[in-house]
């Protein structure tokens, strides 16, 4: 599918990022903390390939993925995980760092595992009702530099794009979902393995 393949320069941030709606902290962890947490969390987390329904055709998810959260965050939304997994002490390790920078205390977290180049999200946003009226995220990244593209819903001209690094922490912050969209497209070089994780307050 030549329209998720990604259209953004290798090296380098976009210039001009909304910094209003979001913010991107690359070595929030080490290398050799990143390397722990990467191969700890893809031996160990429940994963799983879900079904979604795109366009009124059920399609398998190009990712796997597991839930992670307190009793009672149940993730009810179509082809996604609903009944949490209790976290465990990484996540919780994670979540305690992530929290002060975000200025936001997280009830849960969706991790997403991208096992190639051929793993991927489409566009979308994060908008369930679920997360509020004005969601904040918080996303940590491990193993493969991927490319985070965002573009504007009202004008797709305006796009950007963050490479999220070994150990890097980006904030999306209140806003970015009710005007962006986002994505993680296919790519045509050979990738390795990324894990993902976006922590969410789940009302």
């Amino acid at each position: 599918m030549m329209e998720q393949l990604c259209f953004f320069p290798d090296a380098g941030q976009s210039k001009g990022l909304p910094t209003d709606f979001l913010e991107y902290f690359p070595g929030i962890f080490s290398e050799e903390e990143g390397n722990w947490f990467l191969q700890k969390l893809i031996a160990e987390a429940p994963w799983k390939q879900t079904v979604q329904k795109m366009y009124d055709k059920e399609v398998i998810t190009p990712r796997l993925t597991a839930w992670y959260g307190d009793l009672g965050t149940d993730y009810s939304h179509p082809g996604r995980i609903s009944n949490p997994t209790p976290w465990t002490p990484e996540l919780l390790a994670i979540k305690q760092i992530v929290e002060p920078l975000a200025g936001t205390q997280f009830n849960s977290v969706l991790l997403n595992y991208y096992r190639d180049g051929n793993d991927s999200v489409a566009w979308h946003s994060d908008k369930e009702s679920i997360l509020g009226k004005h969601p904040v995220i918080a996303s940590v990244s491990f193993g493969q530099v991927r490319s985070f593209d965002i573009r504007n819903k009202t004008d797709h001209s305006e796009k950007y794009s963050v490479r999220l690094e070994h150990g890097s922490f980006l904030l999306m912050k209140s806003g970015l979902q009710e005007h962006w969209e986002h994505r993680i497209a296919k790519s045509l070089k050979p990738m390795k393995a990324r894990v993902n994780l976006t922590f969410r307050v789940v009302i």
